[in-house]
């Protein structure tokens, strides 16, 4: 079965440090946690009554890793997928993408695409035939990618990091 602690040192190697960056759609983000997902979270860090860019500067290693297994892991129940690799690029697009990364791989296996995973999807994703169906992951990621710049040209920026973050992944039997 795969491990959540497997992941997050491989998650945490493409996610920077606190940036604010006008381009990017996430806004406020610190180690690839935006502030939208920090207000779920609903901890204010510097106890000033509110949640805000203040307190996304003030996240820790240890709170990105408790947002990626609560809120990313936690909803592909990647601890019942039994390939690593398989389970590491699921959760790495749902936590760069949101429900696109559950939506799309849900279609590639062709059970209900709610969003949702349950019995059924995890289910697929056990008995497929594991490489290929990361190879599959990584071309819709990458088809996902480009439609995002044909989308919003400004969004060509970031294509290289994603691919390279994207081809990180690589699939292994273990």
């Amino acid at each position: 079965m795969a491990k959540v602690e497997l992941l997050a040192p491989k998650i945490l190697q493409w996610e920077g440090g606190f940036v604010n960056d006008p381009s990017d759609h996430g806004g406020a983000t610190n180690m690839g946690v935006t502030i939208a997902t920090w207000k779920q979270v609903g901890y204010d860090k510097d106890g000033d009554g509110d949640i805000d860019t203040d307190d996304i500067r003030l996240l820790t290693r240890a709170d990105a890793t408790i947002v990626l297994k609560k809120y990313y892991w936690d909803r592909w129940k990647a601890d019942q997928i039994f390939n690593q690799s398989v389970a590491d690029i699921l959760v790495d697009w749902v936590w760069c993408s949101g429900k696109w990364g559950v939506v799309i791989p849900q279609r590639l296996l062709s059970v209900n695409n709610d969003g949702l995973v349950g019995p059924e999807t995890i289910a697929a994703v056990n008995v497929s035939k594991q490489g290929d169906f990361h190879m599959k992951i990584r071309n819709a990621r990458l088809a996902f990618i480009n439609d995002i710049i044909r989308r919003d040209p400004s969004q060509v920026r970031f294509k290289q990091g994603w691919i390279n973050r994207l081809n990180s992944f690589q699939f292994s039997t273990v």
